[in-house]
């Protein structure tokens, strides 16, 4: 059940920020230069969530499959590049703020990693109802 809460929060949160709140902000009539500076903090506050969000989910695919998951399981193998997708966000950002393409490039990633992710089943549930034992 976290695994799937986490999931939905973070999944959930990059895309409604991308398709629903930074596209109302202009239709509404903010100047384009406020809407800007929005996005850029909503966005920098999402991938710091999303990247506290994998870390946890991470941990709970460890706890659930196993270390080795992490490398051999699609669902580690995506958790690892929604990470790295998170990390190259903020070293663009740091390091080379004037690359947006490279911070909306890495924002993409985490965010259809995480589209995947979702697709996939939770870790330690076998897809049938769980039997009542008396």
């Amino acid at each position: 059940m976290l695994w799937q809460l986490t999931q939905m929060l973070w999944v959930g949160g990059l895309w409604l920020l991308h398709i629903g709140l930074l596209p109302v902000l202009g239709r509404i009539g903010l100047a384009p230069l406020l809407i800007d500076e929005i996005a850029g903090v909503l966005n920098a506050l999402m991938v710091g969530f999303a990247a506290a969000c994998v870390v946890f989910q991470a941990l709970v695919l460890v706890q659930a499959e196993g270390l080795v998951s992490l490398w051999r399981d699609i669902r580690g193998q995506l958790l690892l590049m929604a990470l790295y997708a998170c990390a190259m966000y903020f070293a663009v950002r740091i390091g080379w703020p004037d690359a947006m393409r490279w911070m909306a490039f890495s924002y993409l990633v985490l965010g259809f990693s995480g589209l995947v992710l979702v697709l996939q089943p939770v870790p330690g549930w076998s897809g049938r109802a769980r039997e009542a034992h008396p």
